[in-house]
């Protein structure tokens, strides 16, 4: 079984050991640093529940599950939700790791490169030429997550209060996010208590102004593309690939759904005319996980977490 859990969903699937996947199962958010805990935790168990149940095995035992979920790098968050994997689903392995991880996996498999991630957060990973795993970002909404669907519905409310102040240039954004949050006043929006995935759901506020031409959800569209080549440019730096023909590969809801912010990250990436491929991520990243958990059960190595030994669980 292979989970990826994140900020918006949690997909879970079921595969055979040639790889072929027998099952799917798709649930809300399991990013316990963004929607708590609980929460996380009866997402993450219904979509595993939910493709064992679809994929007809019933009862019988996995060989592996591998689950990557964003924000489990915290040792306390890890060990309550390997817990609840372990209690709800049998099997004879466990790999837990980040959502992270499994979509470089997904992205590269053995290659080396670098993968930027943008959803409800933003985080990038790269696999350097002797395997070695290295991060950059994803540090959190209160301190970091540049480029991520919660920055850019962040920097709007942001840009929306400075042009109601006359602080900041006219723009629609006001009155679109007052309609979609079905506020009176943006100034509403002070009181709202929103949450991070909540801010993050703006974003499409913002990737439609710009579609029609406002020029400061334009700015903060073309700013995200840069904040995000920024992640991409300092793995590239640390794994000693700027000068080779490297492979940079977006991944995430925010590139997927925004052609502005994907022309501005790869023009940002492609910066000084270095030979840099840029390309956008094919296979989902459950289907990375998937691979990590076949890799699992067959006993080989996992260069983020070592040798996997039976019931082992690793970050």
């Amino acid at each position: 079984m292979g989970i990826d859990g994140g900020g918006s969903r949690t997909t879970a699937c079921v595969g055979d050991e040639s790889g072929r996947i027998l099952s799917r199962e798709t649930r809300g958010p399991s990013n316990p640093c963004k929607v708590g805990l609980a929460t996380a935790q009866r997402h993450l168990l219904a979509a595993a529940r939910g493709a064992v149940r679809k994929s007809g095995l019933r009862q019988q035992r996995l060989e592996a599950v591998c689950a990557g979920i964003a924000g489990i790098d915290r040792p306390s968050m890890h060990r309550k939700l390997e817990a609840g994997l372990r209690q709800a689903i049998p099997a004879r392995n466990y790999l837990l790791t980040t959502d992270g991880i499994t979509a470089l996996e997904a992205a590269l498999g053995e290659s080396s490169g670098v993968i930027v991630i943008s959803g409800t957060g933003s985080i990038a990973y790269a696999r350097a030429e002797d395997g070695r795993i290295l991060r950059c970002g994803g540090w959190g909404s209160m301190f970091d997550d540049a480029g991520s669907g919660y920055d850019m519905g962040r920097k709007a409310i942001a840009a929306a209060l400075r042009s109601f102040d006359g602080r900041g240039s006219q723009t629609r954004l006001a009155a679109d996010l007052c309609k979609v949050m079905n506020l009176r006043s943006i100034t509403e929006v002070v009181g709202a208590a929103l949450p991070p995935h909540r801010i993050a759901a703006l974003f499409p506020v913002v990737e439609r102004a710009a579609l029609d031409g406002d020029a400061v959800a334009r700015k903060l569209c073309q700013d995200a593309g840069k904040d995000l080549a920024e992640l991409a440019w300092a793995l590239l730096k640390r794994i000693g690939a700027l000068n080779q023909n490297s492979r940079v590969v977006c991944a995430g809801g925010v590139f997927k759904s925004s052609a502005g912010i994907r022309r501005s990250f790869a023009k940002h990436v492609h910066q000084n005319g270095l030979r840099i491929r840029v390309t956008a991520l094919q296979r989902d990243a459950v289907e990375g996980a998937l691979a990590l958990a076949k890799a699992v059960a067959d006993g080989r190595r996992i260069g983020a977490g070592g040798s996997m030994r039976e019931g082992e669980a690793c970050l």
